[in-house]
């Protein structure tokens, strides 16, 4: 019979260690080069910015009441854009995951902020939904989002808008997902130290990282793009 494709190689326990074992090598070799880039990631210049202003639940709020306190601030830019009913599955997805990390970060003199521009009603209406406490504001009355990626309307007359630190037009324009990180000073200036887009996002997905480790990895050949099964949380089928 002729071994298939996809057909697992199957052999004897000493042998599998042998071959875990030099992948062990492999992944502790990319473990210390992803610590290296993660301090280069913190080592970046910084970049003054304004004290942008946003609407929360209680009415307007600016960004340097965001950090509540601390000196660093993470947002999440949530898709969810002003005419939209729902926020989007693939953020959902990524929310469900750093929302229970807030009591951690906190401890650690970080704050985390969920930002879209849809109307603050129907943000804390789908946090509710969703059964998160993340704080969710909106940009809909600042430059904050298409400031920082997270919303390019600004379309160039080639077709072209700027994300990802890059022109292009591989994405439709309008709402984008990212990740911003600021830090605040005694004086209270507020910097920009950091944002990641597109696939720079997957580091936040740990659904991801643990499909990444099972047979059938992430599984997405087929689908018309790779989050196309992402549903949100309250959507699965049973079973």
């Amino acid at each position: 019979m002729t071994k298939q494709e996809n057909e697992p190689r199957v052999t004897s326990r000493d042998a599998w260690l042998e071959e875990r074992r030099a992948l062990l090598a492999k992944e502790k070799e990319l473990m210390r080069k992803t610590d290296a880039l993660r301090q280069a990631a913190r080592d970046l210049p910084w970049v003054d910015v304004e004290d942008y202003a946003f609407t929360g639940p209680g009415g307007e709020t600016k960004l340097s009441e965001l950090f509540e306190g601390r000196s660093q601030l993470i947002i999440y830019h949530f898709m969810f854009g002003p005419q939209a009913e729902t926020g989007c599955p693939s953020c959902s997805l990524i929310t469900d995951s750093i929302d229970p990390s807030r009591p951690h970060l906190a401890a650690r003199d970080v704050s985390l902020v969920l930002v879209s521009r849809a109307p603050v009603e129907r943000l804390m209406a789908y946090r509710e939904r969703m059964g998160w406490s993340v704080p969710w504001v909106s940009s809909a009355s600042s430059r904050f989002n298409p400031d920082f990626q997270a919303s390019t309307d600004d379309v160039n007359a080639d077709g072209t808008f700027f994300y990802n630190f890059e022109n292009m037009n591989r994405y439709p324009p309008g709402e984008q997902p990212g990740i911003s990180v600021f830090r605040k000073g005694d004086d209270g200036r507020i910097f920009h130290t950091y944002s990641a887009y597109a696939r720079g996002l997957e580091v936040f997905m740990p659904t991801y990282t643990l499909l990444d480790y099972v047979p059938q990895g992430r599984d997405e050949q087929g689908l018309p793009w790779g989050m196309a099964w992402v549903r949100r949380h309250d959507e699965y089928e049973a079973g």
